[in-house]
């Protein structure tokens, strides 16, 4: 029998991720009381089958990589990984797919949360079907946040749904190490875990249908990652399109059919085709919205057109990733909470507390790939698309007097865009050894519009790989670059 009870909210959020949760701690530290509702681990994507699980497996495999180049500690490292080691240490970066602490987390903070699946039911309503039958009525006096994330992109293609493919969460939480991989795709995902899985111990195929791999980012990145992993042993194939795959009972080798008639054999395959919004069955429908649909928003995540509806996170498509989408969320608890209040200034705030403008020039990422790839702000072609007039400054990273400290043989590039007009750096980007803690003073450059005349007194510690910044800013006082 179907319990059904109603319960009133200032706001209501959907979704327990990390975007989720930082709504749900603006919203609470300033007062306001709040449902949460989850229909999987509170903590999300990330948590459980992203972010951390990643990173866990490729953390070993950078080490060793990066032992390896270092002179007296070499001829330690040669031997294979512990995979059984690595896959348990990777299960206790995701408490072993249980969410106790992250329910502790947020019970701490007095939200409620609701265990089930949410969908909109009209505006400021939402109904929560839970586990066990009962039916929760939530509505909301100022807001409700849609932070439900993205999932896995499947292509529709002949025998791909019965040859079970691994998606991304497969590939994180996989208790076996395939002895042959094929990946499908040329993104971040498809990097990451062919350089995972590879060094794991698979034989690694990837398959790309582009020029080459990480085409969101400049040009060398992808060349750079492509090498170390046909270095590593993996095969990278680029301009190839995949036509069926074949499977037989969903059990046993899979094959991939090239468009042309090649055949690529594995034993399982990874596809990393892309994303889409956890959209399509949370009664979009209800208020006036497209079911399975990315949700456009203003700078402050409210969804267009609406004075209470907030999309955060992956489900605007501004930038998918778990950094940007926990600060969208705190710039929208920060929205929600001002008008609740009554804070007019809110819809006139350019560029304080209540605007996301990072979406759009200034987003940090890093691959974590070995090589690692990091960027922020614009590339080349994207400067000169926009209109900006614009050089760019190329650096061989293993000139740099703390690179040869770092590895032997290093090897690593990096570029700064530099806008003419206004001599301020746009963008920067890096491909090497250890780079990833880089992006950080690149992203403090392109945010604050530092003039390129005070960058040079920002000193770079020696002898560390930051003296790459002393480099570019030189390489550009001596009109090096490319305009």
């Amino acid at each position: 029998m179907t319990h059904e009870v109603e319960h009133e909210y200032d706001v209501v959020v959907l979704g327990a991720g990390p975007v989720g949760e930082n709504v749900v701690d603006r919203a609470r530290a300033a007062g306001l009381s709040v449902a949460v509702v989850e229909s999987e681990l509170v903590g999300g994507e990330c948590s459980y089958w992203a972010c951390m699980p990643s990173k866990a497996l490729l953390r070993p495999a950078i080490a060793r990589s990066d032992a390896r180049k270092v002179p007296g500690l070499r001829q330690l490292v040669q031997g294979p990984l512990d995979a059984p080691a690595v896959l348990a240490h990777r299960d206790y970066y995701v408490s072993d797919w249980k969410d106790d602490g992250a329910v502790g987390w947020l019970d701490s903070t007095g939200a409620r949360l609701y265990r089930g699946h949410g969908r909109l039911n009209g505006a400021r309503k939402v109904v929560v079907e839970g586990p066990e039958g009962d039916r929760h009525l939530l509505s909301a006096r100022h807001a409700v946040a849609v932070c439900t994330g993205s999932r896995a992109a499947l292509p529709h293609l002949p025998g791909l749904t019965g040859a079970r493919p691994w998606t991304s969460r497969e590939a994180t939480s996989s208790h076996h190490v395939p002895d042959r991989l094929v990946v499908v795709g040329g993104g971040v995902v498809a990097a990451e875990m062919a350089t995972a899985w590879q060094a794991l111990g698979s034989r690694v195929t990837v398959l790309v249908r582009g020029k080459g791999l990480l085409p969101r980012m400049e040009p060398f990145v992808g060349e750079h990652v492509a090498d170390a992993l046909t270095e590593a042993g993996a095969d990278v194939r680029t301009g190839v399109s995949v036509a069926a795959v074949v499977r037989d009972g969903g059990t046993g080798p899979v094959t991939v059919v090239l468009e042309g008639g090649d055949q690529v054999e594995g034993d399982e395959v990874l596809f990393a085709t892309g994303r889409s919004p956890r959209t399509d069955d949370i009664g979009l429908e209800t208020v006036g919205l497209e079911p399975g649909s990315w949700l456009p928003v203003d700078d402050t995540l409210r969804v267009t057109g609406s004075d209470w509806l907030y999309a955060v996170g992956d489900v605007n498509h501004r930038a998918l990733m778990t950094h940007q989408g926990k600060y969208q969320a705190r710039i929208a608890g920060a929205a929600i909470v001002a008008r609740a209040a009554g804070d007019i200034t809110v819809d006139t705030d350019r560029w304080g507390a209540h605007v996301a403008t990072a979406d759009n020039a200034a987003v940090p990422q890093v691959v974590f790939t070995d090589p690692e790839a990091a960027a922020v702000g614009l590339s080349l072609a994207e400067a000169e698309e926009a209109g900006h007039r614009v050089r760019a400054v190329d650096l061989d990273l293993g000139s740099v007097a703390g690179a040869g400290l770092y590895a032997d043989g290093y090897r690593g590039h990096a570029r700064m865009v530099v806008d003419l007009e206004r001599e301020i750096v746009l963008g920067v980007t890096f491909v090497g050894p250890g780079i990833g803690e880089l992006v950080h003073s690149a992203t403090v450059a392109v945010v604050g519009e530092v003039p390129i005349q005070r960058l040079w007194h920002a000193v770079p510690s020696y002898p560390t790989l930051s003296e790459a910044w002393l480099r570019l800013l030189e390489a550009y006082r001596d009109g090096a670059g490319t305009e």
